[in-house]
């Protein structure tokens, strides 16, 4: 009965804002786990929208909140406060000497709103190219640069927002003689579109390294280094998203180091607050100095917050002493080994891609056709969380049969093999049933 009345009053008092709602009440969460209302457990292979990376309610993260809430939580936008000027000087150690200056901001879409109006104020262009499958946030500068959903009735978005093919080497048809995926000319086709588009106001490209909500799509090796030649020839700035990337999720502190690439501006945010709204915009300093003099404004309420700071100072703390960059790669390769045993033993599984612990599996209804299978997709979903896994597949048009699996940085060995057996067996009954 209590169940039903809460279910009620969703229905009576909240506004829907995307994808269905995940049918349990939720009343706590503590590390790799939520927990209902009925105290069942749930492994969250979500890491609560790719964000806590250092588990649910992490010590370490509860006890710098209760700290810093009780002496120094929030300033006029204009005081700083030390956590501010450590966490930059923090973040600075950890990235390559081109990245030296940082905005703390509180979430993605804001980090690659100040990155996109810093890229304009500094190239003076305004054309801002970013994936067909992209996803940047919901403000509006970073909403005009996401293709992947909600374009439609709304109005115009920003003028000058162009897209490149997503690398998806999956399904792109961009292939060699023998077959294999020809990244090299699917990017040279899409500039010379983007070429053939432009007014002539280039200013930045802006792309994850792996893109999450286009359907954990990975950059190819030498893309990016490719891709950040491409923009300086244009006289373009590269700006990473690494909302989901950064901060050890893929195996490496930041995702842009496997291709030995330093992009002209990073965005952090998901992975930096473990959870709690934290956003920072990374830039060099050439850079900083000239936005600042032709005048940058991102002067918000929350800018240069001593509680957000102090939050991932304590993420890049934990992160740091228990070896979490290395933990992640060695997980990653279990759980690919596992995800490919999967695609091995079920022909709906059509393809496995990511890497660390941010990896994805793509369902098709037959291997030679491609076809998505999003129905399958939802009903693995809910026998998944009926066997107490919690997964997320992409909750867009045509991706529903996506999986996204990105677990805590600090899931243990059993916990993360204990979630796959339980995805095993949830594909094994669906199939089963399905006639397959």
């Amino acid at each position: 009965m209590k169940n039903a009345s809460f279910w009620n009053d969703v229905d009576r008092h909240l506004i829907r804002y995307g994808a269905t709602f995940t049918p349990k009440v939720i009343e706590r969460a503590a590390g790799s786990y939520v927990y209902d209302d009925a105290g069942t457990a749930i492994l969250d292979f979500t890491s609560g929208q790719m964000s806590s990376i250092l588990g649910h309610s992490h010590p370490d993260v509860v006890a710098a909140v209760s700290r810093s809430i009780s002496s120094l939580d929030h300033l006029y936008s204009g005081m700083l406060s030390p956590p501010v000027v450590d966490l930059a000087g923090r973040l600075a150690s950890t990235l390559p000497e081109g990245l030296s200056k940082t905005l703390l901001l509180s979430t993605g879409a804001e980090a690659n709103e100040a990155a996109i109006k810093m890229a304009k104020l500094y190239t003076g262009g305004y054309e801002i190219v970013s994936f067909d499958r992209s996803w940047h946030g919901m403000t509006s500068g970073a909403s005009s640069a996401t293709f992947s959903a909600g374009r439609r009735g709304y109005g115009p978005p920003m003028p000058g927002n162009l897209t490149l093919p997503t690398p998806n080497a999956y399904r792109s048809p961009f292939r060699h003689a023998d077959g294999s995926y020809d990244w090299e000319a699917e990017l040279e086709y899409g500039f010379a579109l983007v070429d053939q588009q432009s007014s002539g106001s280039l200013a930045a490209c802006l792309v994850e390294p792996i893109l999450s909500s286009g359907g954990i799509i990975e950059l190819p090796a030498g893309y990016l280094r490719r891709l950040k030649e491409m923009c300086a020839e244009r006289g373009m700035l590269l700006i990473a998203d690494e909302a989901q990337t950064g901060l050890g999720r893929t195996g490496e502190m930041y995702a842009f180091e496997r291709d030995g690439v330093v992009p002209d501006l990073l965005t952090l945010s998901k992975t930096l607050g473990a959870g709690l709204p934290v956003a920072v915009v990374v830039t060099s300093a050439r850079i900083e100095e000239v936005c600042h003099e032709r005048g940058f404004l991102f002067f918000t309420t929350h800018v240069s917050d001593p509680l957000a700071a102090t939050v991932a100072l304590t993420v890049l703390d934990v992160i740091e002493r228990d070896g979490l960059v290395a933990r992640a790669a060695v997980l990653g390769k279990q759980l690919n080994e596992r995800l490919l045993d999967l695609r091995d033993r079920f022909e709906v599984v059509g393809d496995v891609r990511g890497r660390g612990l941010l990896q994805g599996l793509e369902l098709v209804t037959d291997r030679p056709s491609k076809t998505p299978a999003e129905a399958l997709g939802k009903v693995v979903t809910t026998a998944c969380l009926e066997r107490g896994l919690h997964v997320n597949i992409v909750q867009l048009p045509g991706m529903g049969g996506i999986f996204r699996l990105a677990p805590p940085l600090t899931i243990s060995d059993s916990e993360l093999h204990a979630g796959l057996d339980i995805l095993q067996a949830a594909l094994k009954a669906v199939v089963s049933e399905n006639g397959g």
